[in-house]
């Protein structure tokens, strides 16, 4: 008889309270770019309930800092919610973002398993779960952000260098995934959920949002056929990084975009269809807000204003978050202004900068002497100054030079 596999919908790094690029909503009140965040994950939800979700695995940074105001923690909450009722288990990884600054305290989403919300697992520590679905048993293995002052308390921890603690750091958590794959029942499907850096993955721009220092896990401890699929978080960027081995160890990377460092990365979730030994999965895209970099040389144009707006009507800037980038002769600075560059932006949401790289003609200084006061050697040797000449050519040039004059 042949089993249907466990429909899985993976995502991660929701960061809800992200502001940039955005103003506020007077019909919420709520930053518009907020709202751009939690409509892709209503957009997530839709799907999954749509396809018939079996479980959803997010993997972690469900706000942008570790003390969430109550509107955006309400927000997530309603989400999560809609899944829970609809009889889908919900796994929430704990990730940095999620994390209070003391290891006692509750994480931003602990709520959820305090109040021991039905079908809400709250991936707090490193253990095993061992969830049943409408299409069979899964095991979902959580990792959740490792924690140095929770990892590294032994005595033999105290005195050691910042790089010495990342090593100790890091075969801890090695030891704590192999001793995961040791519990695993090779009869049910097996997935592992971690937030954390792994080697060879490709960084973007949570970078410029990170807290705390990152620990680096090698590939080759979450790469073990013992797991039918690796669902990650913490980093931005959609990669694959097991290339067609088995399982596939998948960044599903963030739903939004945060700045232009993220301008050409697809952003969405990954759909999972997992069996014991035969997991399929695919990256399914959403309706990010975009971001559109408008870069216009305008240099030599007698009209600069009518060839930037040729320029701009080149791109598609339907409600999208835009800066411009000019480069200009030093003559069109003034002929260019804001007020009409925003004109010709009407289509944007938001105006991101506007950036003027001017091209400004060298000056010589001549000190109290004119041109026609120099003599040819001194005329030359400024030249060459001004052209920027090597020491060794233009001492050559110059002795030629001298040569011929005395000829």
């Amino acid at each position: 008889m042949t089993v249907d596999p466990i429909r899985l919908l993976h995502f991660a790094d929701l960061h809800i309270g992200i502001e940039n690029y955005g103003g506020i909503d007077p019909a919420t009140g709520i930053n518009q770019r907020v709202l751009d965040f939690l409509r892709r994950l209503d957009e997530v939800i839709d799907y999954g309930l749509a396809h018939e979700v079996d479980l959803v695995i997010f993997a972690g940074d469900a706000y942008k800092t570790r003390n969430p105001s109550p509107t955006y923690q309400r927000a997530f909450a309603r989400r999560v919610k809609r899944l829970a009722d609809a009889g889908v288990p919900v796994v929430l990884l704990v990730g940095n973002h999620d994390l209070p600054t003391m290891t006692q305290k509750a994480s931003s989403i602990d709520i959820f398993r305090t109040l021991e919300v039905p079908n809400v697992i709250v991936g707090r520590v490193e253990e095993i779960h061992r969830i049943d679905t409408r299409r069979g048993p899964l095991q979902v293995a959580t990792v959740p952000y490792p924690v140095r002052q929770r990892l590294l308390t032994h005595d033999d921890y105290q005195g050691l260098s910042i790089e010495e603690l990342d090593r100790a750091l890091q075969g801890i958590i090695a030891q704590t995934i192999q001793a995961l794959t040791q519990q695993v029942d090779p009869a049910i499907p097996a997935v592992l959920a971690a937030h954390l850096s792994v080697s060879e993955a490709t960084y973007g721009s949570e970078r410029s949002v990170m807290i705390g220092r990152d620990a680096v896990v090698l590939k080759s401890v979450l790469a073990d056929p013992v797991w039918d699929y690796v669902a990650l978080g913490h980093i931005h960027k959609h990669q694959s990084l097991n290339g067609s081995a088995y399982p596939a160890l998948v960044y599903s990377g963030s739903l939004e975009r945060i700045d232009f460092g993220e301008e050409k990365e697809a952003k969405g979730f990954c759909w999972v269809e997992v069996a014991r030994g035969e997991t399929a999965w695919q990256f399914v895209e959403v309706a990010a807000r975009p971001f559109v970099t408008v870069r216009a040389d305008l240099r030599g144009a007698e009209e600069p204003l009518l060839a930037l707006q040729q320029a701009v009507a080149s791109y598609d800037l339907t409600d999208a978050v835009v800066r411009v980038i000019l480069t200009l002769d030093e003559g069109q600075e003034k002929l260019v202004g804001d007020r009409d560059i925003r004109t010709l932006l009407n289509d944007a949401r938001f105006i991101g900068g506007i950036n003027r790289e001017v091209e400004r003609a060298a000056r010589v200084r001549l000190g109290a002497l004119s041109p026609e006061e120099m003599t040819p050697m001194e005329l030359l040797k400024l030249y060459l100054d001004t052209k920027g000449t090597s020491p060794e050519r233009k001492a050559e040039l110059l002795a030629l030079a001298e040569e011929d004059i005395l000829r």
